[in-house]
């Protein structure tokens, strides 16, 4: 540490720079070839593996594991890659706890589940370590196929259609391709620039175009989309964060916690990324856990996480909710924020308990804060879209929306559960749509 006090106020420098590195480290280590032999050997290769089944992409994941288990990880990633062209970052940020792990007969009969994520990422690994992009394309059809946004569906999308033949430019308002896999993940979760690699590794299948820093209704619209190409994938994710709605939200320090793990997976140095000495977060889900882990990871004294409903309805999962406690993450629930308090920047931020109804109780709570991160929810953003369901595309099960042409996917159309790997699923439905109306 800097110091053995910590000052009060945001400041960048909290820790000395190895400390940093090692607490930003992986956060699971990848096996080698020995400890994957020894934990594929535990799969049981199931006929009808209710693994497959959990799995949002539909992985053979009998099939991958008896692969690694017969010395051809490269056949174990075509597997996973033909069903899921992103598997190496879904293997290190997708629940598999909650999906293909909680449902293994393993977890089941033993508590022990596979460990399927850290296989898939091991075969992945092994793969695109070697540059070798397993893929090639079929016979150009002369059909283009805009995508706007490079996130997991647009990638997702963008890959399955140029395997097919067509001609593909995606679009999207950021410098770096990725969406939240690049902007929106821990950076402990995806250390050493992975998310860009992924994407170069990508992009090796040829027929994709990218154009970077041009925004739907800034730039480019759908009508002049639908005037040059063929077809339209929308997969613009959600731009806008939900505010809170209370006194004093403006003040200094109150910010959104997509844009700290933004800055932070940006940054060349995590020492320079500035952090408070008392962190609040607000929110239950992924996001407001990646944001409180990585404060206290930053330095801060005190990180407390608060939730309006109780942890069985938090949308992150209960190992993300263990992460946080076993690094020094308060988790509080059943308490709204109703006041922030600060001349000028923020000193402290009120709450009052709810009860299940989410009704008042009357009692409250002060935290002492100078640092806020709002992780509440994201909205759409943007105008003249197709109709909407609540507050996303409205699509049906192939991924068309309510207009000719124009598929969505991800984060930004209805269904789903925003997840990475439910992103990807729909990239690659929506694309095999696509092809089918193309090609007749």
């Amino acid at each position: 540490m800097t110091s053995d006090v910590f000052e009060p106020g945001i400041k960048a420098g909290r820790l000395a720079p190895d400390i940093l590195e090692a607490q930003f480290s992986d956060l699971h280590p990848p096996l080698d070839a020995h400890e994957a032999l020894v934990a594929a050997d535990r799969c049981y290769f199931c006929h009808d593996a209710p693994c497959i089944t959990a799995c949002p992409t539909d992985i053979d994941i009998p099939l991958f594991i008896r692969q690694i288990a017969t010395g051809t990880p490269d056949a174990a990633a075509k597997t996973i890659l033909t069903q899921n062209i992103l598997g190496g970052m879904c293997a290190r940020v997708c629940p598999t706890e909650t999906l293909c792990e909680e449902a293994c007969v393993r977890e089941l009969a033993e508590g022990k589940p596979v460990l399927i994520g850290q296989l898939q990422r091991y075969a992945t690994d092994t793969l695109q370590s070697k540059g070798v992009h397993p893929f090639s394309r079929a016979a150009v059809t002369g059909k283009t196929v805009a995508v706007v946004g490079a996130g997991p569906a647009g990638l997702a999308c963008a890959h399955r259609l140029a395997m097919l033949g067509h001609d593909v430019v995606i679009h999207d308002v950021r410098p770096k391709p990725g969406g939240l896999n690049e902007y929106g993940i821990a950076a402990y979760k995806t250390p050493d620039e992975f998310a860009q690699g992924e994407v170069d590794w990508l992009m090796q299948i040829g027929g994709i175009t990218l154009k970077h820093e041009v925004a739907l209704g800034d730039g480019v619209t759908l009508d002049g989309l639908q005037s040059k190409f063929d077809a339209i994938f929308l997969a613009i994710g959600l731009g806008g964060v939900n505010a809170l709605g209370v006194e004093g939200e403006d003040k200094n320090g109150v910010s959104d916690a997509v844009d700290f793990i933004a800055d932070l997976r940006q940054a060349g140095d995590m020492g320079s990324v500035p952090i408070g000495r008392d962190v609040v977060v607000i929110g239950g889900g992924m996001t407001a856990v990646d944001a409180a882990v990585q404060a206290k990871l930053l330095g801060a004294l005190n990180v407390t996480l608060v939730y309006r409903r109780g942890r069985d309805r938090m949308n992150a999962s209960a190992f993300e909710q263990d992460l946080a406690a076993s690094k020094g993450v308060r988790i509080v629930t059943h308490a709204v924020p109703v006041a922030v308090h600060g001349n000028g920047a923020v000193r402290e931020i009120e709450f009052e308990y709810v009860d299940d109804a989410m009704k008042g109780t009357g009692q409250t709570l002060m935290l002492a804060a100078d640092q806020v991160f709002k992780a509440i929810g994201q909205t759409l953003q943007s105008d003249g879209l197709p109709d909407l369901e609540g507050r996303k595309i409205m699509v049906d099960e192939a991924g068309r929306s309510s207009v000719k042409g124009i598929w969505a996917g991800g984060d930004c159309a209805s269904g789903g559960d925003d997840l990475t790997v439910t992103a990807v699923a729909e990239g690659r439905d929506a694309a095999m749509d696509i092809h089918k109306v193309l090609v007749g």
